[in-house]
Formats: structure tokens, C-alpha cells, sequence
């Protein structure tokens, strides 16, 4: 008889959060309730485009074992926005999240079991202990081997309890548009918008109410063809690649698609279907290499540039080539200005392109900035400074707020109007004055804006609708408002603090050496005092940090990845193993204190078994 295999086992905190339930048609669950089953509690957020490809990831486990697992989502708010339990709700629906919600506002259950980053993954057993816990994405396939394990030893020990989940269906709600993304103006006058919820585009006339047509089936799907049988998965921005034709950033299909506007037909111009990963080609043939959440398009300087947000650079499409190739941004997630190669981005989710054709301009929604790219490649900052800084504050732009911009329109001044998402409010900045101002209030998660004459239409997302509204001569007046992302500050000791990422292969892999090493630490601090040594990239998971002690506090930047291949299988079934990349990009904020801890430990993937 084969002995269960040891694993370390944490006794789970309690479930708590003071924003509810969702999905669970009214109901509130405890851990008690969920004895027997094996949870996989999911700490997300619903800013954080990491979080919404683990949300995808885990749809094929939660179908598989639909009677032994139950998935917990655990809102873990980063914006203010966030915290508000409707738009919660709201985001529950708009990404087709079909497990049960715990909104927890205050951060308490992720304190209780030390999360500290977006997305991680905690996987219980049917008798309430902690098993394994996996920060970033990738961990999906660990986790299903994870399962069928704790299948087999608990229905042996009689401790598995099968049967339906906590999990119960919302209505669904009647609207002509369901959570859209961007619009588009057509040379006919019309307006096409991605009805981003209901994986459709919809062709409006000219008064923005009145259907013409939509293109798409409806399903959640990655197919060519007619308006009627084409699909998409969450489709985002639309551009006018032609007279006749117009490139769309089908999100979650993680590809670009053509619709010809003369007979609705769909084809698909970039991407596999599948999402790109950290050492997956960054250029070639657009139909055969990855791409990752594009979220808009554009077309600049004869290329379409896409903002690929899952990844936190800009590529571009060559039409007439028919390849792809990243062109700004290094994968890691900050902001960081200067030459394309170099620069940083966090999540570019809006593109536009200025009139004189001289500036390509962008949300970068996750540091609540709005840059530009110049001719020469160059990447510049406008409004923003960085990851944990964000509000609603007009002025000179150095010292103005946004709060998670999903959206950007040029203007015919030469000044750009942003939609400011978070903020549900439309804001402009003009590069004569270098000021900020709020153009308008009360739009609910404003996502994309398009001119139709001398009106500016909004797609209102939350609202289900877009919005007209003429460009007014004088900014509205708003009361300024600062905040910072709201995380505990962990207390280390100045000097010398060792930083552990812990990454426990999972079981039936093995580390991935057949191109070099498997694993990658990369370290930067905010500021960038903070580091006096152990900045920069290197191999070992492990390294001693020197933090200065003139600095009172700052935030860790740390990123890490792991690559791992299945094991051969003994009866030479698997002749070529499956590989998988795991990663993570952490912002820890810490504060000096001579109590501090001199250990930093962040978990990839296992458990820290020396804490």
C-alpha cells in the first residue's frame, strides 16, 4: 500500500471579509461549511491583469473537478475603487468570474494568511489545512496534480465530501451593451464598440443608441468566420487598419483579429491562442508567435501598435510583413522612462495617437500614468509616478493624480483627454500649459473615448452605455484627493537583510536546465536609495540586500521566475515532457526599524519551511 506523500500542513485561518459574499446567491460560507471539499482560495484583484489570467487558468479545474473543489475568490483591494463592494460586484460580472466571491475590503483575510502579492493561490484540504500556497501564474497545472493527490488520500481516509459547491448563477441583466470596452469611429459615420462581456462588437448609427448589427456569436470562443459564427473572448480595443477593415485586440483569445466591414467577416491577423510567457519569442510570424492580454490597438507610423498588457510592453503588427515584434518595455512592471529597450510599463491598457503624428500616448493603468512615445522610440512620463501612488488631484502635472486610466483620446488642440477609470472621470492634459484638469465627473469606469464632431463620446463600462458630452471651455472644479496603495509596511532591519524566494519544485517536475539556468531574481528598489547593494538581475532565488538606514521606508520591487519540466513517466509514455514557466513580480512596502526582521521571505511556489 503506497503511504500519502508528506506534505507540510498549516491549520487555514477563517474566511472573513467585510464587503460579503457574491455568487453565492445571498449566502454567507464559513470554512466549517466547506469541510471535505478541497479550496483553493484565489487572492485577486480586479485591476491586476495577472489576476485575470489565473481567473482563466482556473476554469478547466473548476469544470474537471466540479465536485471535489471549491474555489474562493478573495478580493484584496489595491485602489480605492476597489474597496467599493458594487464595483466588486461589477467586476465579478464583467470577467465571467463563475465561483464564489469573498469581497474583503480591510485586507483582513489576506493578512491572516500572509499574502503578499496579486494573484496567489492557497490550496486547503479537506480538513482545513493549508497545503500550498503559489504566488503569480502558471501554478494551474501544480495545482491539478495537487488535487487528484488529495483526491486519492482523502477519499481513502473517508475525509472527502463531494457533491455541488457554494457557487450560484447571477441573473443575467437585460442591456443593449454588457460592460463594453473601447469605441471606434467608422468612416460611415457609425460607431463600433466591443461589447467586452457578451464577446461581441456591436455597430451602432451615428446617435450612438440605434443597432445596426453585431459581429460575433456571443460564446466565449476563438473562431473565424461570418458576423454570426465568428468568436471572440473579452475583445477591448478596435482600430481602423483600412478604409474597409478594422484590427481588434481580442483579449483574452491573447490575439489581434480582422473584421471587414464590408461583409462582417473575421479573420485573424496576429497570435496563437495562447499566452505568451518569459522566454517565449518576442518577434516572428504573427500568426505563430504568442501575444499576451492586448488590451488597444493603434496604427502609427505604418504599424499597428498594441498595448500588451499582459506582459507591460508595446508591440507592433507589420501588416504588410505579417509579423510582430515587441518594440518598449523589458516585462517588468514599474515606471520607468527612457529608450524603448530600457523603459518600463505597468499594464498599457489605452492608446492614441496625437494629431501632428509626432506623440503615440498611453494609459499605463497600474501606475496610474499617462506617457507618451516619441518618434525615435523614446518613452516619456506626463502624469504618474509611479505603482502605489494614485488619486484625483488637478494641476501642474508633476504633482496631479490619477487613479488606473484605461483609456486615452487625442484632441484636436494637441491636448489628450483621459479616461481616468477608477476615478469615473473624464480628465485632460494639455503639453502647452504641462496642467491637468477634470473635464467631467459622475461617468461610471470610464474605459474609452472616441470624437464624433464637437462631442467626445465615453464608453461608460459600468454603466453599460456610452456617453456624449461636448467639450467644455472651462475644466470642472473637483476637491483634490491623494492616496497610497493600502499594504502593511513589513518592519525589516537597516543593514543587511537576506531576501528568500522560496520555489518548492512541484511534485512529478524538475527544475528546467536545458538552456541554462532555470531560475531568474531581478531587485529594484522606490526610491532607489533605499538599496545600497543587491540591486539587479541574477540566477540564485536567494541574496543579501543592503538597505541603507537613512531611509525611513520604500517599497521592494521584486520579480522571479522558475521554469520546471514533468518528470520522464516510467513507462516512456511522456517522451516530450510538458514545461512550465512560474513567476511573480512583488512590490513589498517595508519601514526600517531596528526591531525589524532580517529575513525576507516571498513564496513562488511551496510553502517557507523555515518560517
Amino acid at each position: 500500500m503506497t503511504s500519502a506523500p508528506r506534505r507540510v500542513r498549516v491549520r487555514a485561518p477563517e474566511l472573513i471579509g467585510k464587503g460579503g459574499w457574491l455568487n453565492t446567491g445571498g449566502q454567507r460560507y464559513s470554512l466549517a461549511d466547506l469541510r471535505g471539499r478541497i479550496v483553493v482560495l484565489d487572492f485577486w484583484t480586479f485591476c491586476c491583469v495577472n489576476c485575470l489570467h489565473v481567473i482563466d487558468e482556473l476554469r478547466e479545474l473548476e469544470e474537471k473537478h466540479s465536485d471535489t473543489v471549491v474555489v474562493v475568490g478573495v478580493h484584496s483591494p489595491k485602489f480605492v475603487h476597489e474597496t467599493e463592494h458594487a464595483a466588486v460586484a461589477d467586476a465579478v460580472e464583467r470577467y465571467g468570474v463563475a465561483h464564489a466571491v469573498l469581497d474583503d475590503p480591510e485586507l483582513a483575510t489576506w493578512k491572516q494568511y500572509a499574502v503578499r502579492a496579486w494573484p496567489t493561490l492557497v490550496v486547503i484540504d479537506p480538513e482545513g489545512y493549508v497545503v500550498a500556497q503559489h504566488a503569480g501564474e502558471g501554478h494551474v497545472h501544480a495545482i491539478e496534480r495537487l488535487v487528484t493527490e488529495l483526491e486519492a488520500e482523502h477519499a481513502a481516509k473517508g475525509t472527502l465530501r463531494r457533491g455541488d459547491g457554494p457557487y450560484v448563477a447571477p441573473e443575467p441583466e437585460p442591456s443593449t451593451l454588457r460592460f463594453p470596452g473601447k469605441a471606434l469611429l467608422l468612416p460611415s459615420g457609425h460607431l463600433l464598440v466591443s461589447d467586452t462581456t457578451r464577446h461581441q462588437l456591436v455597430e451602432f448609427a451615428a446617435d450612438g443608441e440605434s443597432v445596426v448589427r453585431r459581429i460575433g456569436s456571443g460564446a466565449r470562443d476563438f473562431a473565424d468566420g461570418t458576423a454570426e459564427t465568428a468568436a471572440f473572448s473579452e475583445p477591448q480595443g478596435l482600430a481602423l487598419l483600412d478604409e474597409g477593415a478594422v484590427v481588434v485586440a481580442d483579449t483574452v483569445n491573447h490575439a489581434l483579429r480582422r473584421l471587414d466591414l464590408a461583409t462582417g467577416e473575421v479573420t485573424t491577423l496576429a497570435g496563437t491562442g495562447r499566452q505568451w510567457w518569459r522566454g517565449s519569442p518576442t518577434a516572428g510570424p504573427a500568426r505563430g508567435t504568442d501575444l499576451s492580454s492586448p488590451w488597444d490597438v493603434a496604427v502609427w507610423r505604418g504599424l499597428v501598435w498594441i498595448a500588451m498588457a499582459g506582459v507591460h510592453q508595446l508591440w507592433t503588427y507589420d501588416p504588410g510583413e505579417g509579423t510582430v515584434a515587441a518594440v518598449a518595455g523589458t516585462t517588468d512592471e514599474g515606471l520607468v522612462d527612457g529608450p524603448a529597450a530600457e523603459a518600463w510599463f505597468a499594464q498599457p491598457s489605452g492608446l492614441a495617437v496625437s494629431p501632428d503624428g509626432e506623440r503615440l500616448w498611453l494609459a499605463d493603468s497600474e501606475t496610474s500614468a499617462l506617457r507618451w512615445v516619441d518618434p525615435d522610440g523614446a518613452v516619456h512620463t506626463a502624469v504618474g509616478t509611479g505603482l502605489f501612488d494614485f488619486g484625483h488631484r488637478d494641476g501642474a502635472a508633476g504633482q496631479a493624480l490619477l487613479q488606473h486610466p484605461l483609456g486615452v483620446t487625442a484632441l484636436p488642440d494637441g491636448s489628450v483627454a483621459v479616461c481616468d477609470t477608477y476615478n469615473n472621470a473624464l480628465r485632460r492634459y494639455d503639453p502647452a500649459t504641462g496642467e491637468v484638469t477634470t473635464l467631467a465627473t459622475d461617468l461610471r469606469e470610464p474605459s474609452g473615448a472616441v470624437l464624433a464632431g464637437d462631442e467626445i463620446v465615453v464608453v461608460e463600462s459600468a454603466r453599460h452605455r456610452l456617453t456624449r458630452l461636448r467639450l467644455p471651455e472651462e475644466a470642472v472644479r473637483v476637491e483634490p484627493a491623494a492616496h497610497r496603495a493600502q499594504r502593511a509596511a513589513t518592519e525589516v532591519a537597516p543593514g543587511r537583510l537576506r531576501l528568500d524566494v522560496v520555489f518548492r519544485t512541484p511534485a512529478g517536475q524538475k527544475l528546467d536546465t536545458r538552456d541554462g539556468p532555470a531560475t531568474r531574481l531581478l531587485v529594484s528598489a522606490t526610491p532607489p536609495e533605499l538599496l545600497t547593494d543587491g540591486e539587479g538581475a541574477g540566477t540564485d532565488l536567494s541574496r543579501t540586500l543592503g538597505l541603507n538606514p537613512a531611509i525611513e521606508q520604500g517599497v521592494l520591487h521584486v520579480s522571479a521566475m522558475a521554469a520546471s519540466c514533468d518528470t520522464p513517466s516510467g513507462d516512456g509514455s511522456a517522451e516530450y515532457p510538458a514545461c512550465h514557466v512560474h513567476q511573480q513580480d512583488w512590490g513589498v512596502p517595508v519601514r526600517l526599524t531596528r526591531t525589524g526582521t532580517d529575513r525576507l521571505a516571498l513564496v513562488l511556489a511551496g510553502t517557507d519551511e523555515d518560517a
